[in-house]
């Protein structure tokens, strides 16, 4: 891959990861001009997720970006994880109350879940698919994790998803009330993004 402008496909409609991708693009990719752009530009139909994994599902959606804008594409797939519910909400996380969920629905499903459960250890994770076109036989994929615990409430507003209830130790509060740019530091999207770029700039 050479140094130069090009025009990069975010396979995602959630404008929570369209912003997020973009501002952290911006930051960390200094060998590249980037044009991130999200699918929505292109009228892309949103891909059907019927893998069982974080990893196919960014495979398919990335292939789906590919296919109807010819251009390469990067697809986020990422979920949280809660131990004890078996690794739930886990790829279903973006629906977990349902196919139109919102982010609060969510959130109420799975604290009614957790009621009177003191094991309240969970993980994002996000997986990142970059994809040069639909037939690309070797993408690049990169994982990142990020482990906190769930409260008991709601707290924050800044974020989305299950943001609000997601406490980081290490900065004693919810990744809701964390900075902007804390959070694309140690989150689990920033760790796989941090990854990409490196491979990138490997490839260049």
């Amino acid at each position: 891959m050479t140094t130069h402008d090009f025009t990069l496909v975010l396979a995602t409609g959630n404008q929570g990861k369209v912003s997020e991708l973009q501002s952290m693009l911006a930051n960390q990719a200094a060998t590249q001009t980037w044009q991130v752009r999200p699918q929505s530009e292109w009228d892309v139909p949103e891909a059907e997720e019927t893998g069982t994994t974080f990893v196919e599902n960014a495979i398919i959606k990335a292939r789906n970006a590919c296919t109807y804008t010819g251009l390469p594409a990067i697809a986020d797939d990422s979920g949280l994880e809660i131990l004890a519910l078996d690794g739930a909400p886990g790829v279903y996380s973006a629906r977990y109350a349902g196919a139109q969920a919102t982010d609060a629905d969510n959130i109420q499903r799975v604290l009614a879940e957790m009621s009177g459960i003191e094991q309240r250890e969970a993980r994002f994770h996000c997986v990142l698919v970059f994809m040069q076109h639909a037939a690309d036989p070797t993408p690049l994929i990169c994982h990142g994790e990020w482990r906190g615990t769930l409260l008991k409430q709601p707290s924050g507003t800044g974020g989305f998803g299950y943001d609000p209830i997601f406490y980081v130790p290490e900065h004693d509060c919810s990744a809701a009330e964390l900075e902007k740019a804390v959070k694309q530091q140690i989150s689990h999207r920033g760790k796989a993004l941090s990854q990409l770029i490196q491979q990138f700039a490997e490839q260049a």
